[in-house]
């Protein structure tokens, strides 16, 4: 059953018009406080705000809102003066299992809410039934995307949605296991689609379909590429490297660079990961590419041009290590958290909780610290990394906002403020692994109770 069940038909306004802008020029000149994406705006994790507080007040920043949601790891998006989450709810007297490897069937609904900006009501929900064969049934994964009048939502049994973003009416849809006979994925679809033009572009598995190419605006393929026995959780990100603009697919078994306009592969790198877990979005800086992953470590690709301009990958370097026990990582083994590049130093998440600093040009470890995630070495341990000018700000399992400055020289914490209750304990213990939002000099972030808005403003906070 699918269906729209609430829409206001209030709160449009000024910001009808400016879905309607945003129908003609698209997703390339969204507001720069919007967060319409995976990652923000340029799908880089950069909140390139500013006018925001350099210390938190007594008492933590100031709640604007906060909006009753199911369970879900995906993280909000926020556009035109609203903001887009989607969450799961299960079938009256199911329950989901304590321990987030078992994988029974679980009947219940996925949903998408829109939200206003400024009030957190909710002015439209669309749902639809979605029964649940995956470890860590905890909802859905992916991050909504804005453009263009539209929202695309990608759920954990791969239902593919592309929604009236005013009031939520379906406009197409796809499941990748019915339209493509794509192999359940063990943690559910992950790989938050991204736009380029007129294609929305996802991980979607199948014969010959690693990586398919939608038309946004009817659904149609446009094309389909590669044939890797799994699909991973990398989402897919495009960069302009070498002379080429190039799509950047990164499957359990390669990194491949693709030509974005037909899904043609320019080149590919073997790079096999255990347990399917490519999951952190590659990383460019410069002409280097890095990627990094739970149990195999990272690795690092310089990409260039052949003696006939044709796009080349080599490796830079590689860690060693095989295994995502502390004594015996080496450079970085990223599971939640995409890293971040930034003056020639990689700072990222480890394994177990690890913040750490590595040369990018090397892939040599400078320092590390459990300070910012969970005090302590514990497995899968977070926190999600967002530079803002000259520091960092901080989103851990705990809840936890903080600011702080990250350098060669170390981890420098200003201010810490707990803004959300841990709630999902599938892994032992209780944690938030949803990545929030930013926009509006605000922070969008949600549990499996609520997602709340949060100002940093300085004129909200003295």
């Amino acid at each position: 059953m699918r269906r729209v069940i609430h829409w206001t038909g209030r709160g449009l306004g000024r910001h009808g018009l400016g879905l309607a802008v945003l129908a003609v020029l698209g997703l390339a000149v969204a507001r720069a406080d919007d967060w319409p994406q995976w990652l923000g705006p340029q799908r880089d994790g950069v909140w390139r705000e500013t006018g925001l507080v350099e210390k938190f007040p007594p008492g933590g920043p100031r709640v604007r809102w906060e909006t009753p949601v199911g369970i879900g790891y995906a993280g909000p998006a926020v556009a035109n003066g609203r903001v887009y989450i989607t969450d799961r709810l299960l079938a009256p007297g199911v329950k989901n299992p304590e321990s987030g490897f078992d994988r029974p069937a679980l009947p219940g609904k996925e949903r998408v809410l829109c939200l206003d900006e400024k009030t957190g009501r909710v002015l439209w929900t669309y749902e639809y039934d979605c029964t649940y064969e995956i470890a860590y049934p905890g909802g859905p994964r992916t991050t909504p995307l804005v453009s263009g009048g539209k929202v695309y939502t990608l759920g954990a049994m791969g239902d593919l949605y592309c929604l009236e973003a005013a009031k939520g009416t379906v406009i197409w849809s796809k499941n990748f296991m019915k339209d493509y006979d794509a192999p359940a994925q063990q943690w559910g679809f992950s790989a938050h689609p991204l736009l380029d033009g007129d294609k929305l572009i996802c991980l979607v598995g199948g014969p010959g379909s690693t990586a398919v190419a939608f038309h946004k605006d009817t659904g149609k393929e446009l094309w389909r590429s590669m044939n890797a026995r799994e699909q991973g959780y990398s989402p897919p990100v495009i960069y302009d490297v070498a002379g080429r603009r190039q799509l950047i697919i990164w499957h359990p078994e390669a990194v491949n660079g693709l030509d974005p306009e037909t899904g043609k592969v320019y080149w590919s790198v073997p790079f096999k990961v255990r347990a399917g877990l490519s999951v952190p979005m590659p990383r460019l800086a410069g002409d280097r590419l890095l990627v990094s992953s739970f149990y195999n470590g990272s690795m690092m690709l310089k990409l260039g041009q052949d003696d006939k301009g044709q796009p080349t990958a080599t490796v830079l370097w590689r860690g060693k290590s095989q295994s995502e026990q502390p004594r015996l990582t080496d450079t970085l083994h990223s599971i939640i958290p995409t890293p971040v590049i930034k003056d020639g130093y990689i700072y990222g998440i480890c394994s177990y909780g690890e913040l750490r600093c590595l040369r990018a040009d090397t892939g040599e470890r400078l320092w590390e610290t459990h300070q910012p995630t969970t005090g302590e070495s514990v497995r899968w341990g977070n926190a999600f990394l967002v530079p803002n000018g000259n520091r960092f700000i901080l989103f851990n399992e705990k809840g936890d906002l903080i600011l702080a400055r990250l350098t060669p020289k170390g981890y420098e914490e200003i201010s810490r403020a707990n803004i959300l209750e841990p709630t999902n304990t599938m892994p032992r213990r209780p944690v938030v692994w949803s990545h929030p939002a930013f926009a509006n000099k605000c922070v969008y972030a949600r549990n499996d109770k609520k997602i709340i808005c949060v100002s940093l403003a300085q004129e909200d906070n003295r």
